[in-house]
């Protein structure tokens, strides 16, 4: 056995009665994991609310979306299409159109988000298993039907079951004209009925209504112009692949975004948040760990004639000073690893059994989301590391410059 660890366990681990030096060596053991196990419970709460937020996105938007990068719409024809499908991972190519709109359901309104798309959408199953009343359906026999969000369900008292009443569509298409008498000329209208209710997350269910495309085409005037184009792909695991290859085909005209570069400032910020309450809670480490350095000190003073011995039989300067960055080392080990195993504990508990909730009624899920990652226990475990070196060097010098003026007398 290494003689310094040696050394340092036996002062560590000394059976006899405890001093004030053991009881502080415990309270820094008991500080080192509780901060441990802070830092995996808040970062991994961090990763869990990443991926609750991407996986309301994705039931909500595309995997890859493609924008123009000049203009708001651009032109859409059956060989711009047929270009982008003959991408190897391309599976269905949605066309979007989207605006806002004045909707009016009996005597209530409101303006809300009309996101017109072609019926492949259905293909697309992002909102399958999130409607909460009627069908999933754009068109029957026919007929066209309107998907609305359940908050746009609630302010205009929509009744899906209602064959009586339709959702009343009016946008805005000539502003130049508002001195005319005749109000025709400042917007067009159309009717549709709601055929079914989506509830995904609060911001998208107060305002979205989707349509199908031809319905908001002529809605809008829009003729062969599309505001986006949504792709989804075979396998997730090629999407940055498909994506290259998008920007290759289409040119510099065109963005093709990633879900997460759809919500890139949302993602972002989330990712600041988790830094800087890593280095928040670090810094906290760092201040839990000023009872080690008091503890290596006092243990510094009091090992006085243990030094004097050691230094008689042989030891070296090296190894006195190697004993207390051992115990340094020893005291923040035990402790980073009774954190590690708790921290890891609760977290499992929550994913498991919610020991935590959110709190709220219409939340998306009940209990605060989890999810834990070697990288954090990695990145919690190196920062231990360097944080007891830190608060270990001066103790540890002491130790040594005790040793040379032993040595020296």
């Amino acid at each position: 056995m290494n003689l310094s660890l040696f050394i340092a366990k036996r002062y560590f681990f000394s059976k006899r009665k405890k001093n004030f030096i053991n009881i502080i060596s415990i309270l820094s053991v008991v500080g080192v994991a509780f901060s441990t196990a802070s830092l995996i419970i808040v970062l991994s709460v961090f990763n869990g609310l990443g991926d609750l937020l991407g996986s309301i996105n994705n039931s909500f938007d595309p995997p890859l979306k493609i924008e123009s990068v000049l203009g708001k719409s651009f032109v859409v024809d059956e060989g711009f299409l047929n270009k982008i499908k003959s991408i190897a991972g391309v599976e269905i190519v949605t066309e979007v159109i989207e605006d806002f709109a004045y909707v009016r359901y009996r005597d209530a309104d409101m303006v809300a988000t009309i996101r017109g798309v072609s019926d492949n959408f259905i293909d697309q199953k992002r909102l399958e298993g999130h409607i909460v009343a009627g069908d999933l359906k754009l068109r029957e026999n026919g007929v066209p039907f309107a998907i609305v969000g359940g908050g746009v369900r609630y302010t205009l008292s929509i009744a899906v079951e209602d064959d009586m009443y339709a959702l009343q569509v009016y946008y805005i298409k000539n502003t130049k004209a508002s001195v005319s008498l005749d109000p025709s000329k400042i917007y067009s209208r159309q009717s549709i009925r709601p055929g079914g209710v989506f509830s995904i997350e609060k911001n998208f269910d107060e305002n979205y209504i989707f349509m199908p495309l031809d319905f908001v085409e002529e809605l809008l005037n829009y003729e062969n112009k599309r505001t986006a184009l949504e792709v989804k792909i075979s396998d997730a695991s090629t999407i940055y692949t498909v994506q290259q290859e998008l920007k290759k085909v289409l040119g510099e005209d065109f963005r093709v975004l990633t879900n997460e570069e759809q919500h890139k400032d949302l993602y972002r910020l989330l990712k600041l948040e988790k830094l800087f309450t890593f280095l928040a809670l670090s810094i906290l480490l760092l201040v839990g760990s000023i009872n080690i350095f008091f503890s290596l000190m006092m243990l510094a003073i009091d090992k006085k004639k243990d030094i004097t011995i050691l230094s008689a039989v042989g030891a070296d300067q090296d190894l006195i000073r190697r004993v207390f960055l051992t115990e340094g080392a020893l005291i923040s080990g035990i402790g980073a690893t009774l954190g590690l195993i708790i921290g890891g504990t609760i977290c499992w508990f929550q994913d498991h059994y919610g020991l935590v909730s959110m709190g709220m009624e219409n939340a998306v899920i009940p209990n605060y989301p989890v999810k834990m990652q070697v990288l954090d226990f990695v990145y919690t475990g190196l920062v231990i590391v360097l944080v007891t070196m830190i608060v270990s060097i001066y103790p540890a010098s002491l130790a040594a410059k005790t040793y040379s003026t032993e040595h020296l007398g």
